[in-house]
């Protein structure tokens, strides 16, 4: 098993580098980097700046001198030939320094451990609440199927699948917090301003106020697939002979559906679970983040790309592709957990 494991090691090596190599590729032929952003500030266009009048008027300096140039791909490093500037964020990556950003003033790291406690507090509760009902629920669904609870209870689920997170975050602020019905919950914000102030007891329920909106709307459409995949696969291992045998040997129907049938139901939805869980906590709640305010890893991102910030760009993939790797290698060792007969190496 040991050398299996140091055989993926390896291997995360060459994708993480060719991850990395495609990215960067990629972004050199993406227009409106930061040099073109910051001459454009300096020749008046920028859109949000005064020089930019409306009809025509006067639009600032039109013209940037080739030294100012110069200057401004110095100050980002563009005065290098591009596979200079990637085998310097290569290097910089080994010694894990993920760099600095061009428009923060902040190193990556200190700017994702800021975002991070939002990310961390949608995906949790995220992944743990879906995971906590629909397995129970899957369960439940095979026990009873065929029955008018497995029915009724595929039509809410298949209901909440087919409604997209932020069009159910939108109802949610609509109708409970200060749309055209009731104001019973926060529109923005993962805490109060005055949370420093707060009781111990006071600071929890104000965080569960502020969290129970965007929580509630991500997890409404996380239901139906682990839902549905645990009842197929309950049902399948239900219907094989060790079960009838394990009956017949007068085990009670607990035994034999919580000891022999669920554990071999859970092959399958492991499968998902690596995906789930790295997606619950880091890609999956951009849409959220920006409806609800909530500053954290996904909305830092989608500001990086927009923005062309290089460093985040750059940094944050490489910390979530080291992490889904490694996510990816727990999953294959936990099929041995769950089941023996699986081998990966011989």
């Amino acid at each position: 098993m040991w050398s299996y494991v140091l055989k993926r090691l390896l291997l995360m090596i060459p994708t993480l580098f060719g991850i990395m190599l495609i990215t960067f590729v990629v972004m050199q032929f993406v227009p409106g980097g930061p040099v073109e952003q910051m001459v454009s500030q300096l020749q008046g266009h920028d859109a949000g700046g005064e020089g930019a009048a409306a009809g025509g008027g006067y639009r600032g300096r039109q013209g940037v001198d080739a030294k100012r140039v110069e200057e401004i791909k110095k100050l980002y490093g563009f005065d290098k030939p591009a596979y200079e500037r990637f085998l310097q964020t290569i290097t910089q990556f080994a010694r894990l320094d993920l760099g600095k950003s061009f428009f923060h003033n902040k190193d990556v790291w200190t700017l994702i451990k800021e975002k991070l406690p939002v990310s961390i507090s949608l995906g949790m509760w995220t992944f743990l609440l879906i995971y906590s009902i629909s397995l129970p629920l899957g369960i439940a669904k095979a026990v009873r199927a065929g029955t008018p609870f497995d029915a009724g209870t595929t039509f809410i689920v298949l209901l909440g699948y087919a409604i997209p997170s932020f069009v159910m975050g939108v109802v949610l602020l609509v109708f409970f917090a200060g749309g055209s019905f009731v104001q019973w919950f926060p529109l923005r914000g993962i805490v109060s301003g005055n949370w420093e102030d707060l009781t111990l007891v006071g600071k929890i329920t104000d965080y569960l106020w502020h969290i129970a909106l965007p929580v509630t709307a991500m997890v409404l459409g996380g239901f139906a697939v682990i839902t549905i995949l645990t009842k197929n696969a309950v049902l399948e291992e239900i219907r094989k002979h060790y079960v009838l045998t394990a009956r017949a040997k007068g085990l009670d129907e607990r035994t034999v559906l919580w000891r022999h049938v669920f554990r071999n139901a859970l092959i399958p939805i492991m499968t998902g679970f690596p995906a789930a869980f790295v997606g619950a906590f880091f890609t999956g709640s951009l849409l959220i983040e920006t409806l609800f305010s909530l500053d954290g890893l996904g909305l830092l991102s989608y500001e990086s790309v927009i923005r062309r910030d290089y460093p985040v760009v750059l940094g944050s993939l490489f910390l979530f592709t080291i992490i889904g790797l490694f996510t990816t290698l727990l999953r294959d060792l936990s099929y041995l957990w769950v089941d023996p007969r699986v081998r990966f190496f011989d």
